[in-house]
């Protein structure tokens, strides 16, 4: 029987999950996917270092905790997307592919060519925005060009209305028989000395701790947040970074909860603003990312180069 592959990577949660959302449309078996590609390291400036996998590791449990309560489970494989995916699409029958867009160069570069590559094998991929409240190249400057500086880039944002996220599904349809998948320890994402052991005490990664967090924040920080962000003896910040780092929250779910949570437009926030200008600099980094891809590892501006 033919089934959606919904290849999970940057996105690791269910609710305001795009691609999930079109797999789900496509009223198919679901196949959650997380490819586990070593090759992702080999760039220096890519390299994830051991806070990082421990993180991993740890939404990546918490996502497959998530899919069995919803009657389905996370594949886990191993190795190169351009030989995992056409291999797992020949076992399970897979008429498409679905995915949220990645923004940094050489993701870029290996989503085209997969794009390319299963497109002529007659495999239908789809593609959409889960990291953004818009795409890089929706916004412009009146001469048609990206931003390069913030101040206008967050008065154009401001005229953007961003959509309200949707809710995640109560149950998944699942194929049969489910495909081998390796176990998520097998990825041998933790560190074998126990330096992270208190990590835990302070940080839940995954989507329900992501929404913890930003409940904590609307509660007790957010209407502080201006001055105690400043404030090492307060927790004045939202400590939501490394959750919209893993996706295991969209930033369309952030701004609207900050809004609902302060009773304002979510087109005009007033309190909240300080906070949000934090979620559209984040905005601006991709943006910036996408259409300057040198910036990877050179500065926006050439003078800087010769920085002492």
């Amino acid at each position: 029987m033919a089934s959606t592959i919904v290849w999970f990577r940057q996105d690791l949660r269910l609710a305001d999950n795009p691609a999930l959302q079109e797999g789900i449309a496509s009223k198919l078996p679901i196949i959650p996917l997380y490819i586990d590609d070593s090759r992702e390291n080999e760039e220096a400036y890519s390299r994830p270092g051991g806070a990082t996998k421990w993180w991993l590791h740890h939404s990546l449990m918490s996502l497959d905790t998530e899919l069995k309560k919803r009657g389905s489970r996370l594949i886990v494989r191993r190795g190169p997307p351009e030989q995992v995916l056409p291999e797992l699409i020949d076992e399970v029958s897979a008429d498409r592919v679905c995915w949220n867009r990645c923004y940094e160069p050489l993701s870029i570069e290996r989503d085209k060519g997969l794009k390319q590559t299963l497109g002529q094998r007659g495999t239908e991929v789809l593609s959409r925005n889960g990291a953004l409240l818009v795409e890089p190249w929706e916004i412009q400057t009146r001469t048609g060009g990206p931003y390069q500086v913030f101040s206008p880039f967050w008065r154009a944002m401001k005229e953007h209305s961003f959509p309200e996220p949707s809710s995640a599904p109560r149950k998944l349809r699942t194929p049969e028989e489910r495909p081998h998948s390796l176990t998520i320890e097998e990825l041998k994402l933790l560190p074998r000395i126990k330096w992270h052991a208190q990590f835990y005490e302070n940080w839940k990664p995954g989507e329900a701790g992501a929404n913890r967090e930003l409940d904590r924040f609307l509660k007790r920080g957010i209407r502080e947040y201006k001055e105690d962000r400043d404030r090492p003896d307060h927790t004045g910040t939202s400590r939501l970074s490394p959750h919209l780092h893993f996706g295991e929250i969209s930033p369309q779910q952030v701004w609207h909860a900050v809004c609902a949570s302060l009773g304002e437009n979510p087109e005009k926030p007033s309190i909240g603003e300080p906070y949000l200008r934090q979620i559209i600099w984040r905005e601006f980094a991709i943006h910036l990312l996408y259409h300057f891809p040198r910036t990877v590892t050179e500065p926006l501006r050439g003078e800087y180069s010769r920085f002492p």
